[in-house]
């Protein structure tokens, strides 16, 4: 297998929606906001090669929206999607899977982009994974998460019948899938087997190593304290487990790791992912 991180760019976001309860004066330490109280943070993908499948785990928020739209993100670097898989020399119809951990703008958006005044698939030759549960909120959204689903950025897929769900458990011989519900209902978190190690793609479970202390959760997240309770058993099988955990969020690190000092979660070490591998 081969492994590579994908940046698809950096947006912002309130520093309070981000860590709900938390006061300003304790997150701000491992997040800084600017004068509007906005955090800047990543929209990072992984791209697995495993045999004769291209697997893309998520795919940043896409360019298609409305100047409008964006103006509320502050979409700022240098990367984008379709420029770091070329730097991987990987062109978009080679990929055989996107695997969406879910569908909320910025971990879906890239997928679908807009050409001559239309829609299309970007990953036209790709199976695109979601699973039931998901895809009916997706489509019937309540009102808290209306916002953060743009149909635009997934129903041409099942027109295109290039949607698949999938269910917890083995997805392929090195990849495992879970399901959390905290943040989202069935948000899909991937575990990936690599040289006797355990990588997981903790996507919006954890968005940041500022969000591994127990009572930093989103205001986004629409079970709190499901949340609360899925972060406790997880790092506790983090810190057993040695997990490696890949951020798709945090600003400044790629990846790190845990342990439990003093009755609390920390982080143990953090930096790129190739360190860890």
């Amino acid at each position: 297998m081969k492994i590579h991180v994908i940046n698809t760019g950096n947006f912002k976001l309130d520093g309070g929606a981000m860590f709900g309860v938390v006061p300003k004066t304790i997150w701000s330490k491992t997040n800084p906001a600017d004068k509007n109280n906005m955090c800047s943070w990543a929209m990072r993908c992984l791209l697995l090669e495993l045999e004769d499948k291209k697997i893309l785990i998520d795919t940043g928020i896409g360019n298609k929206q409305s100047e409008k739209f964006f103006k509320h993100f502050y979409l700022h670097g240098s990367d984008n999607l379709i420029n770091s898989l070329h730097q991987v020399n990987i062109q978009p119809e080679e990929i055989t899977h996107v695997f969406f951990t879910h569908l909320h703008f910025d971990h879906c958006g890239g997928a679908i982009i807009r050409k001559n005044n239309s829609f299309q698939l970007l990953f036209k030759n790709a199976i695109h994974l979601t699973n039931q549960d998901h895809w009916k909120l997706a489509n019937q959204p309540n009102q808290r998460e209306k916002a953060s689903f743009l149909k635009e950025n997934f129903t041409l897929i099942e027109k295109e019948n290039k949607l698949r769900f999938i269910k917890e458990g083995q997805l392929f011989d090195s990849i495992d899938v879970r399901f959390f519900y905290g943040h989202t209902a069935a948000q899909m978190i991937p575990i990936i087997h690599f040289n006797n190690k355990k990588i997981v793609f903790v996507a919006d479970l954890l968005p940041s190593v500022g969000h591994i202390p127990l009572p930093y959760v989103m205001g986004y997240d629409t079970q709190p304290l499901v949340t609360l309770q899925e972060k406790n058993q997880f790092l506790s099988e983090s810190v057993m487990n040695n997990y490696i955990l890949f951020l798709e969020h945090d600003y400044q690190y790629e990846a790190c790791t845990v342990k439990y000092d003093n009755n609390k979660f920390k982080v143990d070490k953090a930096g790129k992912l190739i360190d860890f591998l």
